[in-house]
């Protein structure tokens, strides 16, 4: 065997290695991903029960107007809205500030992380739970506070506040994520561009502005995306915190999708919904990176 053919021999080897490798991921990328929201695009144009006996009957674009037009489902998509914004706000500030604080590697430093981080090991429906049974009309904080003399407050029983109070909860359980991000990027830091920033006189606040937040970009715009991501399809708390109320306050469009439509045996009305919140999902991932690599092409040609 000549040498040409030995190396064409060793590159086709060497690509079946690699596709043999690669395929096993494909296919269970498009079996869990891509199939499932097929098929959600399809019932979308359907008017569908859900029962094997029923035939889908393809209704255009029905299911997809009522979204838009039910004051119900644009209410949730309001919600959903203002508890993703919110709560990406104060998951990632809070996360931020503490992963400042505990960057140093010792034993008090260690024992917080893990402390921060345990909301996230706990079931999403057992910290609804929990919280309802301090928060509630009849919880714990409201009960030390009428012995104390003071007036209950109406973390779950007012709209407003429920909404609020919800916000809170969730960012309570999810920061430690974003702690762990935060904590991780500046690990890639380089010690000598503090130092050096230092030895030129700089604060700490100007230490943070010039050198650690511009290192960070990368891990703020990760760390956006996913709690921006985890806050959109929030339900379980819903579901164990607030049941969707008071008057609607607190329904998300996840809780719609499978505490309402499904319930109710419309799942093109569901699977049209479950479509818009998978593109609303799409379009705020894209945009945060677009406005990230706008940020980054901006520095280039500045610097």
């Amino acid at each position: 065997m000549t040498r040409k053919a030995w190396a064409g021999r060793r590159g086709r080897s060497q690509a079946a290695t690699r596709a043999g490798m690669v395929v096993p991921a494909v296919m269970i990328y498009v079996g869990l991903l891509v199939v499932p929201v097929g098929y959600a695009v399809y019932y979308s144009l359907t008017d569908y029960n859900g029962f094997p006996s029923q035939t889908p009957e393809f209704t255009g674009l029905d299911n997809y107007r009522e979204v838009f037009s039910s004051t119900d489902i644009t209410a949730a998509m309001v919600v959903t809205g203002i508890v993703a914004a919110a709560g990406a706000a104060l998951v990632n500030v809070a996360a931020l500030g503490l992963a400042l604080l505990l960057r140093q590697t010792n034993r008090f430093n260690t024992f917080g992380r893990i402390v921060m981080f345990y909301p996230h090991v706990l079931s999403a429906l057992v910290v609804g739970f929990l919280w309802q049974a301090l928060l509630g009309p009849q919880g714990v904080v409201n009960a030390m506070m009428e012995k104390a003399g003071a007036s209950s407050l109406p973390f779950l029983s007012d709209e407003t506040w429920a909404l609020w109070t919800m916000i809170f909860v969730i960012a309570w359980a999810l920061f430690g994520v974003q702690l762990v991000i935060y904590l991780a990027g500046l690990q890639t830091i380089s010690p000598d561009l503090v130092e050096a920033a230092r030895i030129d006189g700089a604060g700490r606040w100007q230490v943070f502005r010039a050198v650690t937040w511009p290192s960070l970009a990368p891990t703020v715009t990760v760390a956006i995306i996913t709690s921006c991501l985890s806050l959109l399809k929030t339900y379980d708390v819903v579901v164990s915190l607030t049941g969707g109320g008071p008057a609607g306050s607190t329904k998300t469009l996840a809780y719609n999708i499978l505490a309402v439509s499904f319930p109710e045996r419309r799942v093109g009305l569901a699977s049209a919904q479950a479509v818009v919140l998978v593109v609303a999902a799409a379009v705020l991932a894209f945009t945060v990176l677009a406005l990230r690599r706008r940020a980054e092409e901006g520095a280039e040609s500045v610097g």
